[in-house]
């Protein structure tokens, strides 16, 4: 067992990965509604010997916590412009490190919020569209204890159709959330 499995062990998680380990995929993490969801989802993707990369606000990655971070997987975003470009794209920019990379796991959460929040972003299936990478569907459930990623989804290219049936398939989970009231999906 190793440390991370460990940590889990002792709070007395389970983590429950059968889905395909890959190279490159987008993971899907719901509900999301603590900020102990990463801490929890990144402990059970490690004990399984997988790396996940995950979004962050650049201001987080300051000295010595950015190297932490970025050790991590952890991918600095700056939503503003570059100097000299009138537009930029988040969704744009992680499609193209897919491509330039032999490794990544993406962790996203697509409520965008710990809050109550019927309407999910869709720019995760954009990149596993854009990308050519498959979606798998992680649950912290911390009713049961448990991280689940056994669930893949692969995008059709009618982003709306598949935003409806990845809420759907979570629908099932919200008394998994650590805060029920503040899961939606619909």
């Amino acid at each position: 067992m190793n440390i991370w499995a460990s940590i889990l062990k002792c709070f007395g998680w389970e983590v429950k990965i059968t889905a395909e380990q890959r190279n490159k995929c987008v993971i899907c993490v719901a509900p999301h509604t603590s900020n102990w969801d990463f801490i929890i989802g990144l402990l059970a993707y490690r004990s399984k010997g997988r790396k996940a990369n995950f979004l962050m606000k650049k201001f987080w990655f300051f000295f010595p916590l950015g190297i932490l971070l970025k050790h991590l997987g952890g991918i600095p975003v700056n939503r503003k412009p570059k100097q000299g470009k009138s537009s930029y794209s988040l969704t744009e920019s992680i499609i193209s490190r897919f491509k330039e990379t032999d490794y990544m796991n993406l962790a996203v959460t697509p409520e965008g919020t710990r809050s109550a929040r019927a309407e999910w972003k869709t720019g995760f299936i954009y990149i596993a569209l854009g990308a050519g990478v498959p979606i798998q569907l992680g649950i912290i459930d911390y009713k049961n204890k448990q991280v689940i990623i056994n669930d893949e989804f692969i995008p059709t290219g009618d982003v709306q159709t598949d935003i409806e049936l990845i809420k759907t398939f979570y629908s099932n989970y919200k008394q998994a959330a650590k805060y029920p009231e503040n899961f939606l999906t619909f």
